[in-house]
């Protein structure tokens, strides 16, 4: 364990060696890290490692996150990796839905539960899960029902605990008991059931992993974080592992020089400057990208700028997310799936040039292919419509 004076004496000697960078490098960078502009990795399961925790609680959007990295880019190749068990699809690192491989479960579990589910405490009491005889009671009674590989979808596991007359109700208690189910380790995802979620026990289908003490895990998952996620702040850090500022500064002096830090605009960026993937000649200018994508959402302090006439919905919308074309946001879109095509309703800022917009239509020519769907494209420049829910 380092001392605080430890902490700040590395810390100051990684700022001394910062030579500064700007947001629009700061931009291409992460693009080539992340594998949206260099080389595609093989498979979606390889994408997950890489970024060892990708939001997904609008899973088929961010399949086609994982399908925008990897040579891999169908939506039918990435279920099938998904319904292997290659990755898997639980509540981790924050309260909602992460992928994660198999072999980093237990271990991130264990570091970033303890808080997720302190900060969920108070909704817990309000559900009744505070009642430690009602909570393991209906743990145990899970546990049962999915024993042997009996993978049940949210609806199943809701019927069969009002068939054997449990204390936990369908609805929010069922819900959040199955989240403290999956922070604790005891549940994750099976295969999809046609369009369904389910449920496996994580001992019958994740193999035994060696633990780590969580001084080592910490140190492992800062180092992963800036050297998938790079440059980035510990600000950044933060919010993505819902872990304590202190705790990452902690970590970044261990690592020493392993990781390089640049000035962008007065605010230190990590990354591992021996991992930068060059950029792909075959990169596209153009992407859609879902809402919850890692490129947009993991970063609140230096993100893709926005162009002044860019058509922003008055409010934040669930179903319109960004259109980032040679590094800034012009614009939203949405997917309307209808048979056997996909309505791609897009909104672009005056600003944007033909080149701009062919570009944009390329991608979402790519989201068809990866639908494998014919394209139906809308294009626009007003504000849309916004979900009112």
């Amino acid at each position: 364990m380092l001392l605080h004076h430890d902490i700040v004496l590395l810390l100051s000697v990684q700022f001394e060696r910062m030579r500064g960078m700007d947001s629009v490098r700061v931009l291409a960078q992460r693009l080539a890290t992340q594998r949206l502009s260099s080389a595609p990795l093989p498979r979606a399961a390889d994408a997950v490692r890489l970024l060892t925790c990708v939001q997904s609680q609008e899973r088929d959007h961010a399949f086609f996150s994982l399908g925008l990295r990897t040579r891999r880019s169908t939506y039918a190749a990435v279920r099938r990796e998904h319904d292997s068990g290659a990755f898997l699809r639980t509540h981790i690192l924050r309260p909602t839905w992460h992928f994660v491989a198999p072999e980093d479960l237990r271990w991130v579990l264990a570091l970033t539960s303890p808080r997720v589910l302190s900060g969920m405490a108070g909704r817990h009491r309000q559900l009744g899960l505070d009642d430690t005889h009602r909570l393991d009671s209906g743990l145990s009674l899970l546990a049962e029902l999915l024993a042997g590989r009996n993978h049940l979808t949210r609806a199943e596991i809701g019927e069969a605990f009002v068939g054997r007359g449990s204390s936990i109700e369908p609805g929010q208690q069922l819900g959040h008991l199955l989240i403290v189910a999956e922070l604790q380790g005891l549940v994750c995802s099976g295969p999809q059931k046609g369009v369904h979620h389910s449920y496996a026990l994580v001992d019958e289908v994740v193999p035994p992993t060696r633990a780590r003490d969580l001084d080592e895990a910490l140190v492992e998952l800062v180092r992963r974080f800036f050297t998938s996620h790079g440059p980035a702040t510990i600000k950044d850090f933060t919010r993505w592992s819902s872990l304590t500022v202190a705790g990452t500064k902690e970590a970044l002096a261990q690592l020493g020089g392993e990781l390089a830090c640049e000035d962008v605009d007065g605010t230190p960026h990590w990354f591992d400057p021996s991992v930068v993937p060059r950029r792909s000649p075959a990169a596209p200018a153009a992407y859609l990208f879902p809402v919850y994508d890692e490129a947009v959402l993991t970063y609140p302090t230096v993100n893709f700028p926005t162009a002044p006439d860019h058509p922003f919905a008055k409010h934040p919308d669930p179903f319109w997310a960004r259109v980032v074309l040679d590094q800034q946001n012009v614009g939203l879109w949405k997917r309307t799936v209808r048979g056997g095509e996909v309505e791609v309703d897009v909104r672009l800022a005056l600003s944007v040039d033909d080149r701009g917009r062919e570009a944009v239509r390329l991608a979402a020519q790519r989201l068809a292919g990866f639908l494998e769907l014919e394209l139906r494209y809308l294009e626009d420049h007003h504000t849309p419509h916004i979900w009112r829910g």
